[in-house]
């Protein structure tokens, strides 16, 4: 059965897609942390991020580290925090987290919730910022 974030990249689901190219797609995450949290994933369904084969992986890092130059430019933090867990959808992926301090990267906080509107806009505004 495919996971989640298959049926997001098939457009099954509906998401907030920030980009996206031939082998990885991101958007933005359904309980984020903070604004403009997003989830950075292979199109490849591989459940845990070190089976990736090496190829994946780099290009994985290299795609996020663009979204999350761009992300910075449009949510005003300090950094943009990453983190692995993977535990919670059996599909790699890499959590991009605008952050302030190190509270800020903490999964038990509350999550935050946003017009569908807003979203969408934000989605489109750090999308135009991303030079793919």
């Amino acid at each position: 059965m495919a996971s989640i974030f298959t049926r997001i990249i098939n457009r099954e689901i509906l998401a907030h897609i920030i980009a996206e190219n031939e082998e990885f797609i991101c958007f933005l995450d359904i309980a984020p942390l903070s604004k403009g949290h997003c989830l950075v994933i292979p199109k490849k369904e591989v459940d845990y991020i070190f089976d990736l084969d090496d190829e994946t992986l780099i290009g994985l890092n290299l795609f996020a580290k663009k979204i999350a130059i761009g992300l910075k430019k449009v949510v005003p933090c300090q950094r943009i925090g990453t983190t692995v867990i993977g535990t919670e959808v059996p599909h790699a992926h890499i959590h991009l987290i605008p952050m302030n301090s190190m509270a800020d990267m903490n999964f038990a906080n509350p999550k935050l919730s946003f017009e569908q509107e807003e979203l969408a806009s934000l989605a489109k505004e750090i999308g135009e910022s991303i030079k793919l």
